[in-house]
């Protein structure tokens, strides 16, 4: 399904992505010729989503490689050695970023940096792209089974295919239902402090003729109380083996009033997004933003000069708050159960 035009894709040796910080009110594309410009990216959030990460860093690791072939041959292995891994600590807490650089690292490890080496990579990095297409998909069609007819759903941030590079996770979900006709409404929620879910979530349903309302964060509780709401259903950034859950800021929040109004709760990712070697999650994962994301968003001062801020960019669900995991390979249950 095309939802809105390519989010993330390699073109003529560079990288070309859509500039998520300008939406909506402008689509517009950059052209990233190096590895540095892709990490500045990636950290400014212009391309953002756990999947759509981890086919950046991928893409990014061949642009490295690219840049050493103008080095020495004796420099080139320490060059590509240090972008690895400044490239994979860009973002601390999306497990794909980590994935699609081991990947690479597997490719790169005792072979020459030269031009074949470069090939192999964006080859690599392109099928790194084709997977995560083909898991968004298998996500939505598993998912949509959950969706009963004329159903209502409930989401955070964005996970559709701005974040991903496919219809996305939770949103491929969602889109996957409405082609079935099963789908009558989604609610989302704004996202603060960046509005994710405002600026993008909205934008990219509304490019798909779903019919979707925008609501403040804190509106969630009333929402599920008044019976407005059938499911929540949200992305991940990194699943532990006890499914304990990252997931945007917030996150949290929806999975314990889901819990109190007994309505299922949703986590749609790609089987990728369990790190198997964490038992649960540790808080040290959890990145913290800039405060001026939050004193200063967009721009405008709308907090005290020298107000302590604490903004981490992502919380934590317990597997006991999940009613079931959406995988590219099926339907498992959460804590909570089916």
């Amino acid at each position: 399904m095309n939802t809105i035009a390519k989010t993330i894709e390699w073109v003529d040796g560079s990288l070309r992505i859509v500039d998520q910080v300008r939406l909506p009110l402008e689509l517009l594309y950059l052209e990233l010729k190096d590895y540095r410009a892709v990490i500045e990216a990636i950290k400014t959030l212009a391309v953002r989503g756990a999947p759509a990460i981890g086919i950046a860093g991928a893409y990014a690791v061949a642009l490295a490689v690219k840049e050493a072939l103008l080095l020495s041959v004796d420099e080139r292995e320490d060059f590509v050695r240090r972008a690895l891994e400044e490239i994979e600590g860009a973002r601390p807490t999306a497990v794909n970023l980590s994935y699609a650089v081991q990947i690479q690292r597997v490719i790169v490890e005792g072979v020459d940096v030269d031009d074949v080496l470069f090939a192999r990579l964006v080859d690599s990095a392109g099928e790194v792209h084709e997977r995560d297409k083909m898991m968004c998909q298998a996500i939505g069609v598993n998912g949509a089974e959950l969706v009963g007819q004329g159903a209502t759903a409930l989401t955070i941030c964005n996970a559709g295919a701005l974040a991903t590079g496919g219809i996305g996770t939770a949103l491929g979900v969602l889109y996957v239902a409405h082609e079935q006709g099963k789908l009558k409404r989604v609610f989302s929620c704004e996202t603060r402090p960046l509005l994710q879910g405002s600026r993008l979530t909205c934008w990219e349903l509304g490019q798909a003729g779903i019919d979707v309302t925008l609501i403040v964060d804190s509106v969630a509780g009333t929402l599920m109380k008044s019976g407005q709401v059938d499911f929540v259903i949200v992305g991940a950034d990194r699943i532990a083996s006890n499914g304990d859950t990252a997931n945007k800021i917030g996150t949290y929040n929806l999975a314990v009033l889901a819990e109190a109004h007994g309505i299922p709760f949703y986590v749609a990712a790609p089987e990728t997004t369990f790190d198997r070697t964490l038992e649960r999650l540790p808080e040290k994962i959890i990145e913290e933003r800039s405060p001026e994301e939050v004193t200063c968003g967009f721009g405008k001062r709308t907090a005290p000069e020298g107000v302590r801020v604490y903004s981490p960019a992502f919380d934590i669900t317990p597997s006991e708050l999940i009613s079931a995991f959406v995988t590219d390979l099926g339907v498992t249950a959460g804590g909570r159960g089916l």
